[in-house]
């Protein structure tokens, strides 16, 4: 795709907190990390790498103009792809286990010990890829007002609790309890991309703390378990400044963006 798809206009390189990661991980290496600033999805790999202090080396991709280098390991250009020992790998979903089988040495462990914790674990990664991801993107592009929006803004605002009421209890803040793990990994860019309601659609409509009714404690485990989140090094590190994602949800709201995942959205099929 060349400079004339009209996604392509986009803020070249990583702003704040995550342009000095960048500049801490552009010497050669032999793990490569072929990314986008702003994809969720990158962000799902890149939190796991600085979570568990793997070494690598970050190379920024404008994925509408995509690169030899990209193309000869991944064939459908996307990002995230990892280059690792001079072989290809892809899917952010499949990658952050990757990283952790991979690196053993490093830890934390984002995968729990116990299997029957590891499958729970596979269980809402899966469920963050066909529901939730599907359902935030189904309300961001939805065109109009009225009773449909209504219809998805209460769709995600079921998942998100369906989510919540997952969690373990007690202390928490983390999906499993006082460990980060990769459901924790999975969730979190769309978490901290929740803003973006803020700005379209008439907001994300989460009640506030006491407001909650029946479900006032399902959203108070969400809220402890949003905040933790954003606290992370990891994620905050791994985000630019707001004001240049702005114009790029924007092609989302206005449904005009030509990402894979919004002409998925677009045609009423799950994350591509």
């Amino acid at each position: 795709m060349g400079k004339d798809h009209p996604d392509a206009d986009l803020h070249p390189e990583a702003t704040g907190p995550a342009a000095a990661l960048v500049k801490a991980h552009a010497a050669e290496n032999p793990l490569k990390l072929y990314s986008g600033w702003f994809c969720p999805f990158v962000q799902r790999v890149w939190i796991a790498l600085e979570e568990k202090k793997i070494p690598y080396q970050y190379i920024e991709v404008n994925p509408y103009h995509k690169p030899a280098s990209l193309l000869a390991l991944n064939p459908r250009g996307l990002v995230p792809t990892l280059q690792y020992n001079n072989k290809p790998l892809y899917e952010s979903a499949v990658l952050v286990q990757f990283l952790d089988d991979a690196y053993p040495t490093h830890t934390p462990h984002l995968l729990p010990a116990d299997a029957y914790e590891r499958a729970r674990t596979r269980i809402w990664i899966d469920f963050t890829t066909s529901r939730l991801i599907p359902s935030f993107h189904r309300f961001l592009q939805h065109q109009g007002g009225g009773e449909a929006l209504r219809e998805k803004r209460a769709e995600f605002l079921g998942y998100l609790k369906e989510f919540a009421r997952e969690m373990e209890g007690g202390a928490g803040p983390y999906f499993l309890g006082s460990e980060f793990s990769l459901v924790d990994v999975v969730v979190a860019p769309w978490a901290v991309r929740l803003w973006v309601f803020d700005y379209f659609k008439g907001g994300l409509g989460i009640p506030g703390p006491g407001e909650g009714g029946e479900d006032e404690g399902v959203w108070e485990r969400w809220r402890v378990w949003v905040g933790a989140v954003e606290a992370r090094e990891s994620v905050r590190r791994t985000l630019s400044e707001r004001e240049f994602y702005l114009p790029i949800y924007q092609r989302y709201a206005e449904d005009r963006a030509q990402s894979e995942l919004a002409k998925a959205t677009r045609a009423g099929r799950g994350v591509p």
